[in-house]
């Protein structure tokens, strides 16, 4: 039975309009108030949905409409409408931002809202206009006759006057007007070059998230926002055919501050089909547990903890002999530490597991961003030789020297490039910078067609 659970999309017109303060604010309120609430983000980020876990206590999935196919975005839809009576969805970038596809599979935020059937509310950064904010809101609220505007969150204004011209302009063209906050710094989260610090590594958070609450408590309507939310009303029937498949039955998961890019939906896939998770700490020098038949190293932040994993021995040398028997896979930052070396952003090169040849370099920074189609050139952990996989990169270390290794997959960007070598295999061993999100089970997934607007 598919769950009646209602819900809205938080979108805007572009990036840093305010969106995450207005989620996490509007999470940690609603749940301070006792209303079961959880949160969603739209694309490839591992970031934001960690903070929503925090915000309102329960974990947050990921929707891509890029990566996953339709059925399979709709059954993980229905497994966070599922487990709370209110599902927020944070989206990203701008609310039409995507990459050329096929209709309803360009990745981008409208393309969630239409699948889910949940209407937007539009955070609306209006620094340095009055009026001509209106014509924002109307467009966005007709460019798309699929998804549904619910109303307007003004944000950053500058005064009362300011706020009366913004709201009349838009209310005039008949959107409604949910609140509107004032321009402040207060409750900024701390970034880094991938973006926001981790939750689990910001200072004082809990205290940042009431600050949040109370900033949207004390400007926005949340009876009225609570109200304009409809419910889940998928346009394809949910399946999980597209999760992928557990690569082993006891998967030893490598998980601290340094190895933390896994998306929820694909180790709750894992454990959906039997496997069981083993987690262990290499910065705490724990090696993987020897009775699990596979390692899995995902990505995270290794360039800032480089001289702590070079010298944790129990952890290399557990992980070399693991590798001499059973299947070990690294994704982005767990690839770098299977190469040979790793040097940070003050130039010094560090010692890694030298199971893979490659060496990387986070200190010559090359901005690496944007969806992958992979296919496996040979049978590995992931699947059979020829599966295709979907997912993305987004690092900025490069590769210094690859090392001689065969390639793992032959990958392809969203915009019709051709495919090309992507990642290292070396015996039992594997990786390459791409995150997996999904299995390609249809045909209908498509490649650049030149339809829609291209993310950035």
């Amino acid at each position: 039975m598919i769950p009646s659970t209602h819900g809205l999309v938080i979108s805007a017109p572009r990036s840093s309009s305010g969106k995450t303060t207005v989620m996490l604010g509007l999470l940690r309120a609603l749940s301070r108030r006792g209303v079961s609430v959880a949160g969603a983000k739209n694309g490839p980020d591992y970031i934001d949905p960690a903070f929503h876990a925090v915000a309102c206590g329960r974990e947050s999935l990921n929707l891509d409409s890029w990566a996953m196919p339709p059925d399979f975005l709709a059954g993980l839809a229905a497994q966070a409408a599922s487990s709370a009576d209110l599902v927020l969805c944070e989206g990203s970038m701008g609310l039409f931002d995507g990459v050329p596809a096929p209709a309803g599979r360009s990745g981008s935020t409208a393309d969630v809202a239409a699948a889910t059937g949940w209407p937007v509310v539009l955070v609306v950064d209006v620094a340095g206009q009055s009026q001509s904010a209106a014509a924002v809101v109307h467009g966005c609220a007709t460019y798309d006759p699929r998804i549904r505007l619910a109303g307007v969150v003004v944000n950053r204004s500058g005064s009362e006057r300011h706020t009366r011209l913004v709201t009349g302009a838009i209310e005039a063209l008949g959107h409604r007007i949910f609140g509107a906050i004032p321009r402040s710094d207060a409750v900024r989260l701390p970034e880094r070059h991938l973006g926001l610090v981790q939750a689990s590594e910001t200072s004082g958070l809990d205290a940042l998230l009431d600050a949040m609450a109370d900033l949207v408590e004390a400007h926005l309507d949340l009876d009225a926002i609570m109200a304009a939310a409809a419910p889940f009303t998928p346009h394809a029937l949910p399946s999980t055919e597209s999760a992928p498949p557990p690569p082993g039955q006891r998967i030893a998961l490598a998980r601290d501050e340094a190895f933390s890019f896994v998306y929820p939906h694909i180790v709750a896939g894992w454990r959906a089909r039997g496997a069981e998770i083993v987690p262990f700490s290499p910065l705490a020098d724990e090696a993987p547990d020897p009775s699990c038949d596979i390692c899995w190293l995902p990505g995270g932040y290794p360039e800032l903890h480089a001289g702590r994993i070079a010298s944790a021995r129990r952890f290399l040398e557990g992980l070399r002999e693991f590798a001499g028997t059973r299947p070990v896979h690294g994704e982005c930052g767990g690839y770098m530490t299977l190469g040979r070396t790793l040097t940070d952003a003050n130039g010094a090169a560090h010692e890694m597991a030298g199971l893979l040849g490659l060496s990387t370099s986070f200190a010559k920074r090359r901005m690496n961003l944007g969806y992958r189609d992979v296919e496996l050139i040979e049978a590995s952990c992931l699947g059979p030789a020829g599966a295709r996989l979907r997912g993305h990169e987004f690092h900025y270390s490069s590769i210094v020297d690859a090392g001689g290794d065969a390639p793992f997959a032959m990958a392809r960007d969203a915009y019709g490039s051709a495919p090309a070598p992507s990642g290292s295999r070396r015996g039992l061993v594997s990786g390459s910078f791409f995150h997996l999100i999904a299995c390609v089970t249809d045909d209908a997934a498509g490649g650049a067609s030149g339809d829609g607007p291209a993310r950035a």
